[in-house]
């Protein structure tokens, strides 16, 4: 009896080691790659990949330097041997379970990107919460809010739910098209994505694949990040069109009405009443009750998001992408942490 007993108790033991084994064996290996610019000490993101639950075999950390992020991650692609990458803001902190989890969505080969939200840490300040909560609204970011905001389940997505600060990719499907377009900065990441699908590759979005990044620091920093996402949309546009832009040209569209507003008829004037009634609604909605003093400014931060963008968008228009230049490229130095 005790030796049936040793007997089973040893193959229960082998089984869950060869399981184990064959678990490990079975990931992918990831190169995590972290856009700074140069002399940034205490590199947030490092830290945090540090500490992700994978194998240290298979997991190598790369920090790219220089002053412009698409020309880094693209040298950063090059040199990694991952056969996943994952982009990191150099303030984005991964959960610690981000690899594990992303890794069971690539068992699919038609997926070629594994994408999650960048929530804003609880230790943020009040302003930064507010920031938090407008870019998280649908009103004023639309499908784009689940990059700030765990909305649904895994699912396939599209590029306006997916974002380079916690974005997972297969570094052969990247190499494939040429990496990120260097013209463009930001939107790199989506231009690229627009790419991945119209060759009839996935793009997955999982609400629980989480990094911790705090919003723009003041109204000034988050005024100019919104201008910038507006140019970024138009410049993407002027070069990779597609129709999933059209909802873009909405917030442009609206600056031109508001222009408009002293020279219309009165009548005319019900579509901002009912504007102004949305924003309310959709202030409520998000604004938590303990804070319900934060409505005025949240109602604020939805509106100048659509002004902000769409002025950003105008401009982008007529500005013209430029290629970096050979003294950006020489800057680039890639350190494996």
């Amino acid at each position: 009896m005790q030796v049936t007993t040793d007997w089973r108790r040893l193959t229960l033991i082998t089984g869950f080691n060869f399981l184990l084994n064959f678990s490990v064996e079975s990931l992918p290996s990831v190169t995590v790659i972290i856009a700074a610019p140069p002399g940034m000490q205490n590199i947030h993101a490092v830290t945090g990949a540090e500490q992700l639950d994978y194998p240290a075999d298979k997991l190598e950390i790369l920090v790219a330097r220089g002053k412009q992020p698409s020309v880094q991650r693209n040298a950063a692609l090059r040199a990694a041997r991952g056969e996943i990458i994952y982009f990191l803001d150099d303030d984005s902190v991964p959960l610690a379970g981000n690899l594990r989890r992303a890794a069971q969505q690539f068992q699919s080969p038609k997926t070629k990107m594994v994408g999650g939200p960048n929530l804003c840490p609880p230790d943020s300040s009040r302003m930064q919460q507010a920031f938090s909560l407008t870019m998280g609204t649908k009103l004023a970011f639309g499908p784009s809010a689940a990059r700030y905001r765990s909305i649904g389940k895994v699912r396939e997505s599209s590029e306006k739910e997916l974002i380079l600060c916690n974005l997972l990719a297969r570094r052969d499907a990247m190499l494939e098209l040429g990496g990120f377009n260097e013209k463009l900065y930001p939107n790199e990441e989506n231009a690229l994505m627009d790419e991945l699908q119209k060759r009839g590759d996935k793009l997955i979005y999982d609400p629980e694949l989480i990094v911790h990044r705090h919003p723009r620091p003041t109204l000034k920093a988050f005024c100019k990040m919104l201008m910038t996402y507006g140019r970024g949309r138009a410049e993407q546009f002027r070069l990779h069109p597609t129709i999933n832009s059209a909802a873009n040209f909405v917030p442009p569209l609206f600056v031109l009405y508001l222009l408009a507003l002293p020279f219309v008829p009165r009548l005319l004037l019900w579509p901002l009443a009912l504007y102004g009634l949305a924003v309310l609604v959709q202030a409520v909605a998000v604004v938590p009750f303990k804070k319900v003093l934060w409505l005025p400014g949240v109602s604020m931060l939805i509106f100048l998001s659509h002004v902000l963008y769409g002025i950003g968008f105008w401009r982008g228009c007529f500005t013209k992408p430029k290629p970096p230049t050979a003294a950006v490229e020489q800057e680039i130095k890639i350190e494996k942490a």
